[in-house]
């Protein structure tokens, strides 16, 4: 498709990144680290570590995997924590020795944290000990051969990091029993490898940056490879979309996102971290009192979120108090925008609440909205920097401006593929190179796009994919139960939220107890918020259930 996008860029854009800039993320580490090493780069609970003492730290830690554990390059790293201040000590730490890092939602059940430490061969895993009980319950069936565990407190310092310990170990109870013979701790991981010296490792764009797990038509996660040139280039683009507003050395962000999320990691960890900015790192966001109380703390410049974080922020009576003539910068992903809440939020900061569009699958930015945009357009945005993008129908035919087809993308930030699955690679990939969004766009002349429906059947709650057929999985497992089919229903919160169908083989089968089933196998954001009970699901003429049906009576 002729790219008529480019004439609505905003002034100072340019057409095409440079991917080159940077061999590796370990080499654009080193030149932010350089350039900002008195800088605060990240900041949790009171306390901040300079882009120095990062340096530093982060050294420690890749050295401790070299030459303390003798990982060779390549080898899988898990990070399982929320946003605290050892997430980007071990991120940057693995990825400057050389490994590929492997990020693990700490809210996982056994189950799933079991496919997916199996799936990507993981080695070692860095865990927060709220966790660590459900790493114990899983550990005999891995392969895995190092556990890193630390705590909440570890790198705030005495005596505050010992009081947040105690706070959430004893007064709060938020550390279940655990034990996992031959861990070791965290900051004593950081001790033995201050032994060494972090060994130069020959690290180049085709190297594995990350195994990014995403949700499959199979039910089960699937890793997106995505190299150091998928994540260099995709910083690049959004760094090109945001440099004429943002100011090197000056920005504070707020990360209230997971970092293990590939929104927050790409655009907050990463892309700000290039520009020299102070990450705000908010390690409970569903604490809405106490976020507006650390947001009033910082004179922030940016914030990056999905819409159920802004409307919560919104409706906190305290947020609106707050002080925004710093705030510049304010970037909507993960799900729709909603209009209301776009509107809100500019007259509340003053600030466009600007959507963005991605997939894991491509670092994840395809589509971004001018940062000076005057008021909503429902629209995803323009492509981004050396984006291809087209509209296509179920022939593979490209459509023209104004007609309806499956967006399609092509540009150095289309994931590699996914890991030891090339059935599934080929199946997303079209002959001439494009990725398949499985959502159903529309261009306007001027190269706006907006998505009109979604083709695949993934569920999107706050943000995060629920695959229909893993609910489903889990559903049917129950013995009560003879059908069932998953389908998305909105919801003012989450956007969207799961609804199952379900077909009873128990008649005395009731939905808190399925519920109740389904929460033990499915992280909470997974788990059905609507159970209805039916004779008979609608289903197609080869016996397949009709999950779109089932939608339009939901």
């Amino acid at each position: 498709m002729e790219k008529i996008w480019l004439k609505s860029y905003p002034a100072g854009v340019p057409a095409e990144i440079d991917v080159d800039q940077f061999r590796s993320l370990g080499d654009l580490f080193e030149k932010s680290v350089a350039q900002f090493s008195q800088r605060d780069a990240f900041y949790c609970m009171g306390k901040t570590i300079t882009y120095a003492e990062l340096d530093a730290l982060s050294a420690r830690f890749g050295a401790f995997l070299q030459g303390e554990l003798g990982l060779a390059k390549g080898a899988r790293v898990a990070l399982m924590m929320p946003n605290v201040l050892q997430y980007p000590v071990a991120l940057y730490g693995a990825l400057r020795a050389g490994y590929t890092v492997v990020n693990v939602n700490p809210l996982y059940t056994a189950r799933e944290l079991e496919h997916q430490l199996k799936d990507a061969g993981v080695e070692a895993i860095v865990i927060l000990e709220n966790f660590a009980h459900t790493l114990q319950s899983v550990i005999g069936k891995l392969s895995l051969r190092h556990v890193v565990v630390t705590s909440l407190g570890e790198l705030l310092g005495f005596p505050k990091g010992a009081i947040v310990d105690f706070v959430v170990r004893r007064i709060r109870k938020m550390v279940p029993a655990w034990s996992l013979p031959g861990s070791v701790r965290f900051s004593d991981a950081l001790q033995r490898g201050a032994r060494h010296a972090l060994k130069p490792v020959d690290v180049g764009h085709e190297d594995i940056a990350f195994l990014q797990y995403t949700g499959g038509t199979t039910g089960m996660a699937k890793g997106a490879v995505l190299t150091h040139r998928n994540i260099i280039a995709n910083m690049q683009q959004a760094h090109a979309w945001i440099r004429p507003v943002v100011r090197e050395g000056q920005e504070i962000i707020i990360t209230a996102l997971p970092l293990y999320h590939i929104f927050s990691l790409t655009a907050n960890c990463l892309t700000f971290f290039k520009v020299g900015a102070t990450n705000i790192l908010i390690t409970n966001p569903r604490d809405i009192p106490g976020f507006v109380k650390e947001l009033a703390k910082h004179r922030f410049t940016a914030i990056t979120g999905v819409n159920t974080l802004f409307n919560a922020l919104l409706n906190n009576p305290d947020f609106a108090k707050l002080d925004f003539s710093s705030l510049h910068v304010s970037l909507g992903g993960g799900m729709a925008v909603q209009q209301a809440v776009a509107e809100r939020w500019k007259k509340v900061t003053g600030v466009a609440l600007v959507e963005a569009y991605g997939l894991t699958e491509t670092s994840p930015a395809v589509t971004l909205n001018p940062l000076d945009l005057k008021e909503f357009n429902h629209a995803i945005g323009l492509p981004i920097s050396s984006t291809d993008i087209s509209i296509r129908d179920d022939d593979g035919v490209e459509q023209p401006v104004g007609q309806r087809g499956e967006l399609c993308v092509r540009g150095p930030q289309v994931m590699r593929g996914y890991w030891n699955r090339p059935e599934e690679t080929a199946r997303v990939f079209t002959s001439d190179g494009y990725l398949r969004t499985g959502d159903i766009a529309v261009i306007d002349a001027a190269g706006f796009i907006t998505l009109v429906d979604r083709k695949k059947d993934m569920i999107l709650v706050s943000g995060f994919n629920v695959y229909p057929n893993e609910v489903e999985d889990v559903v049917a497992s129950h013995p009560g139960v003879l059908e069932v089919a998953a389908v998305g229903v909105p919801d003012e919160r989450s956007g969207e939220a799961v609804k199952v169908f379900v077909v009873r083989k128990d008649p005395a089968l009731t939905a808190e107890a399925l519920i109740a089933h389904c929460r033990k196998e499915l992280t909470g954001y997974k788990v059905p918020h609507h159970v209805e009970f039916r004779d008979e699901l609608p289903k197609s003429n080869v016996g397949k259930i009709l999950r779109r049906e089932l939608r339009g009576a939901a």
